[in-house]
């Protein structure tokens, strides 16, 4: 097991100088061990119930619109997974015929077909995450409420940072005039 100064001896190229934050660099290292871990954890899942990383996320994507009460059509899942309608309707056919989905009549729009997730694909999934998601629960309540917000925030700052394009002229540009605010 690698410990946090394993991590920060490996993390010299990305981090060199003297004006480093060794904690700060801590923080990062940590927060990549757990994305590697959830990695393989998914690589697990993925095993266990013999289906691909498209297929695990099209049935999250119906178990939680079902649970909101919206009705999903293909196209939907395509725009959600950023894929073809042809690679959404072979997914689809492959979902369908493991019996973790099925295709009904839309109830809005009679040309259309909705697709939804079935009792037993919503039943599977709990069946293979149930500890996975109870141990995960138990770390997150056994927190204060104070450092449940300061985590919370934390890693809504690290989804933003990330959710930016990397444009080299924008880069540039924000640099020379400051700060850009946030679609300008």
């Amino acid at each position: 097991m690698s410990t946090a100064a394993d991590d920060n001896e490996t993390s010299e190229y990305w981090f060199a100088g003297d004006d480093v934050d060794t904690s700060a660099v801590d923080v990062l290292n940590l927060l990549r061990r757990y994305r590697e871990a959830e990695g393989a954890m998914r690589s697990r899942v993925r095993d266990e119930m013999g289906m691909s990383e498209k297929e695990i996320l099209t049935l999250r994507y119906l178990l939680e619109a079902r649970a909101k009460g919206v009705v999903v059509r293909q196209k939907d899942i395509a725009l959600a997974l950023d894929i073809t309608n042809a690679s959404v309707s072979n997914l689809v056919d492959r979902l369908v015929r493991e019996g973790y989905a099925r295709r009904t009549s839309h109830p809005e729009d009679r040309r259309s077909v909705a697709v939804e997730a079935t009792e037993d694909g919503d039943r599977e999934v709990k069946q293979t995450l149930r500890h996975m998601h109870d141990r995960m629960y138990e770390v997150a309540t056994s927190m204060s409420a104070d450092d449940r917000s300061v985590v919370a925030q934390f890693l809504s700052r690290m989804i933003d940072s990330i959710s930016i394009d990397d444009d080299p002229g924008e880069t540039a540009a924000a640099d020379a005039s400051g700060p850009v605010a946030p679609g300008g």
